[in-house]
């Protein structure tokens, strides 16, 4: 009898057995607002093997949908592509079940399967171009290091020409629709841009790197591990990495700020009417209005950013130096910038800021821009003055 669970038929010999993830919010620090899916493929070859679990609350639904396309004992291998939780919660109770006789991951993800289980799970280890044959068809092991943990790989199902990426080209977006064709296209872009700004961006390098290798391979899928199949639009997100990839700064500049009583928020305002004169595109982001993950989204392309705070007790604003730590991590590359604020009896916050974005490794391009309580009509013409000098400091096109 059908359970409550069905798979996906992918291709004719593979099926979708992930998870929806309706109500996920926050994915470490990254604001998910369109929830996530947790995907796993079942592969029905000659020897049938699962690529990826899901996240270890989603187990039933995983086990279900395998259920609906064979009996789960008739798995012979699992492949665990990338490590992290949220793809091998239920990896421990899917050998218990399945009783495969491999479980196969990098050499790195053996040791990361055994510090997440100790024990509970024994993988076998394969090496970049290493294959795996199924009988009728063959898996090639692609290592993908530090894409995004030092365990990550690719599988390539080399018959059918599927790309299993795990992190790779993927999104946090639940949906009931499988493929990027029944997606809306400024979903996917705008989806695939956050979790690249945010997930992916500190390991451009790697990323070049994996591209250049899936290159070389005819591709009729690509299978990450959350959100759409891609089939329709492969070039267009092999186009978009290649160029995140390249860090290449153009004519946008990004204005992150907070503000106690209005004059930073002031400053801010006259700031990006200097950069507009200059013909800079601005995305002006106040914090309280706009999550940290978002911020990093805008970055992608830019040029240049400039970040306000006013003085708290001799601090910056607590949500600017949120997302300053959270930048830190993500190490965007080839920017300019500038740092300004308000203060009343002391200017701690612009001096913190101006240490932060050395720190980030974004070029100052002008002075530190300090306004004591409210700004008057001189403060704000040398703050729109600032904002043209960030301007020209930028690329020209």
């Amino acid at each position: 009898m059908q359970g409550p669970f069905s798979a996906v038929k992918i291709t004719e010999d593979v099926y979708w057995v992930g998870a929806i993830d309706w109500s996920l919010r926050d994915f470490h620090g990254y604001a998910t607002d369109r929830g996530t899916t947790y995907n796993a493929y079942l592969i029905l070859a000659d020897d049938v093997t699962l690529v990826d679990t899901v996240k270890g609350p989603f187990r039933e639904e995983m086990f279900g949908r395998i259920g609906s396309v064979i009996e789960p004992s008739k798995i012979r291998y699992i492949i665990s592509n990338h490590s992290e939780m949220d793809h091998t919660g239920c990896l421990p109770e899917a050998v218990q079940v399945i009783k495969p006789e491999k479980v196969f991951a990098s050499a790195n993800g053996v040791k990361a399967l055994a510090g997440h289980f100790h024990g509970a799970v024994a993988a076998t280890a394969v090496a970049n171009g290493e294959e795996l044959s199924l009988g009728n068809k063959r898996v090639r092991f692609i290592e993908t290091k530090m894409l995004h943990w030092p365990d990550s790989m690719f599988s390539y199902l080399v018959e059918d020409q599927i790309l299993f990426s795990q992190d790779g080209f993927g999104m946090h977006l639940a949906t009931t629709e499988r493929f990027d064709e029944e997606i809306e296209r400024g979903v996917l872009i705008e989806e695939a841009a956050k979790y690249y700004a945010n997930i992916l961006l500190p390991f451009a390098p790697m990323v070049s790197l994996a591209l250049k290798k899936a290159g070389t391979l005819p591709l009729k899928l690509i299978a990450p591990d959350h959100g759409p199949v891609w089939r329709r639009d492969i070039d267009l997100i092999v186009d978009l990495y290649t160029h995140w990839a390249g860090q290449k700064p153009g004519r946008k500049a990004v204005i992150v700020y907070d503000t106690m009583w209005g004059s930073t928020a002031a400053m801010a305002k006259a700031i990006e009417d200097g950069l507009v004169a200059e013909g800079v595109s601005v995305k002006s982001m106040r914090l309280k209005d706009n999550h940290r993950s978002d911020v990093a989204t805008e970055m992608l392309g830019a040029g240049a950013l400039i970040v306000g705070s006013p003085t708290l007790n001799n601090q910056m604003f607590p949500s600017v130096a949120d997302m300053l730590t959270y930048l830190k991590g993500l190490k965007p590359k080839n920017l300019v910038g500038a740092v300004f604020g308000s203060y009343g009896w002391s200017e701690a916050a612009v001096r913190q800021l101006a240490d932060a974005m050395n720190e980030l490794g974004i070029k100052l391009v002008a002075d530190p821009l300090s306004v004591q309580y409210v700004p008057d009509r001189d403060a704000l013409v040398k703050c729109r003055e600032l904002g043209r000098t960030v301007a020209q400091s930028m690329p020209a096109s």
